[in-house]
């Protein structure tokens, strides 16, 4: 029945982008629970061992102020009396259930990161990544093949990744996304940009002599804007786009390994 009535709400009221968490902002917050958590663990220690610190110092008179308030025990005499290690016991249980309880909501927010936002899917874009030495093609629904990645803005967008030649790492890191790019097999990962601007996209696997120039351009247009071009490219192989900024990515309508030629275009020999 719950089932039925999320999907039913999906399809009546379909959810993008900007309605689910993007991967950026779960990291942000697992970052500012862990500052705030450590900032508060550190100020509560400081300040106890300080007052006891002062407290209990020694003020230079050589008498003991405590002498008529304690028993003191004697050299090979055991100590008595105290709280019978309650203070040991209560400061263990609380620590174990602060630790306890923040790996739970970590593993819970970083299995969100893994999976998704599940109802969200019904109206994500789906995108293809293939990575070659030493650049990256896009293939969009339509078939149409670009190098540089054009998404809209709050749009749940999944990217199936792959590779045509060596292991390559495909990562955006402003939008907190990154997954492997394995010859013969599909790696999945997902991202959502609430804001538009240029972003840029880098393999972060050592390939080979051109690694560090394997960038491309992560566009991020209104919807509106991105409707237009897509609509624009339709039935067509190539993009019309410019190159990535540093000249690496050269429009390529074929999905096999660079030739001889591609090589030599996109700024190295395969290592």
């Amino acid at each position: 029945m719950a089932t039925s009535l999320i999907t039913y709400a999906t399809v009546v009221f379909p959810l993008h982008g900007g309605d689910v968490r993007a991967p950026s902002a779960v990291f942000e917050q697992i970052f500012e629970v862990f500052l705030l958590l450590g900032t508060a663990v550190g100020v509560v220690v400081v300040a106890y061992t300080m007052y006891h610190a002062l407290k209990y110092r020694d003020d230079g008179s050589g008498t003991d102020p405590y002498a008529d308030k304690v028993e003191r025990p004697e050299m090979g005499e055991l100590p008595t009396g105290g709280t019978g290690g309650r203070k040991v016991f209560y400061s263990f249980s609380i620590s174990a259930i602060i630790v306890v309880s923040l790996i739970a909501w970590t593993y819970s927010q970083l299995l969100y990161i893994e999976q998704g936002p599940d109802p969200a899917q019904e109206e994500a874009l789906e995108i293809d990544v293939e990575g070659y030495r030493f650049g990256w093609d896009f293939i969009y629904p339509n078939g149409h093949t670009a190098n540089t990645l054009r998404v809209p803005q709050d749009r749940v967008v999944r990217l199936q990744v792959t590779s045509t030649d060596v292991f390559h790492n495909f990562g955006i890191p402003e939008l907190r996304v990154k997954t492997d790019a394995v010859p013969g097999q599909y790696t999945s990962a997902w991202f959502t940009a609430n804001e538009t601007g240029t972003y840029a996209a880098k393999c972060y696997e050592l390939c080979g002599s051109g690694h560090s120039l394997m960038t491309t351009d992560v566009v991020v247009m209104p919807q509106d804007e991105y409707e237009a071009w897509y609509n624009g490219t339709e039935g067509s192989a190539g993009s019309g786009d410019q190159p990535a900024a540093n000249g690496t990515a050269t429009e390529s309508t074929s999905l096999g390994t660079p030739t001889a030629g591609d090589v030599a275009t996109t700024g190295g020999a395969p290592a």
